[in-house]
């Protein structure tokens, strides 16, 4: 099955996942910095309560999907003193900028980076404890794919967490969010970006991302056998929780 956002793409032509890479080369030296302005800096609390949900587990081996520039794994790291965490991207780009930023926080012996393609991981079955991922995997080119990749590779009754952006619901959020997604989101990353496509493409990825009950239903029909959700900001952002 296939969903909406798979067939949005950033530019005009060719394969969606060699667009993504792009784009994301294209952005990574301002991509820290419109992420924290865009969301006013609550980004951060959206990222640590998806860590949270995984601090009762106390995983020792983690996978960070579409890991970017590293800052939900530096933050794991920090929270959760894993003995290996493994940051996976398909853009260079933004994982240079992760290296640099776990260089200078001494934190190399913990955190590294991997170059994948997130629908076709490397790694053997059953290699980590716990899967996380934070607003990447609307930009997987098949969805059940790249979840059933995060699913292979986690050990038996180990838990997925994966925080993203989604449509609010509720009147006033759900105009007001309309609103601010199709003029200043747009606008302003353009200007700091230099790219004037990317944040057009975030905001037709949100609007056509399944969200809540559809994206439960979906880790369960890739295998997962638990699987919930809860909305945070007035829906502006949902963290997910599933066990394998």
């Amino acid at each position: 099955m296939h969903y909406g956002q798979e067939l949005i793409k950033p530019y005009e032509e060719g394969d969606k996942t060699a667009q993504v890479e792009r784009m994301f080369d294209n952005i990574a030296p301002a991509y820290d910095v419109l992420n924290h302005r865009l969301s006013w800096n609550i980004d951060r609390m959206w990222r640590r309560k998806a860590i949270l949900q995984l601090k009762p587990y106390n995983p020792r081996v983690i996978l960070d999907i579409a890991t970017g520039t590293g800052d939900f794994a530096i933050m794991a790291a920090e929270m959760l003193q894993p003995e290996r965490l493994v940051g996976a991207d398909i853009s260079e780009g933004m994982m240079e900028i992760g290296r640099k930023k776990v260089a200078e926080r001494g934190m190399e012996n913990v955190i590294s980076f991997d170059r994948e393609d997130c629908t076709s991981l490397s790694y053997s079955e059953g290699t980590f404890d716990a899967v996380m991922a934070a607003f990447g995997i609307r930009n997987f080119a098949n969805l059940e794919r790249g979840l059933g990749e995060m699913y292979r590779v986690m050990k038996q009754n180990g838990y997925l967490s994966i925080v993203e952006l989604t449509r609010p619901m509720q009147f006033p959020m759900k105009q007001l969010f309309y609103v601010y997604s199709h003029t200043f989101l747009p606008v302003y990353g353009r200007l700091v970006s230099h790219d004037s496509r990317a944040y057009s493409y975030l905001t037709k990825t949100i609007e056509a991302f399944p969200q809540g009950e559809k994206m439960v239903e979906i880790l369960k029909k890739v295998g997962f056998r638990e699987a919930s959700f809860r909305r945070l900001t007035f829906g502006i952002c949902t963290i997910y929780l599933a066990r394998k």
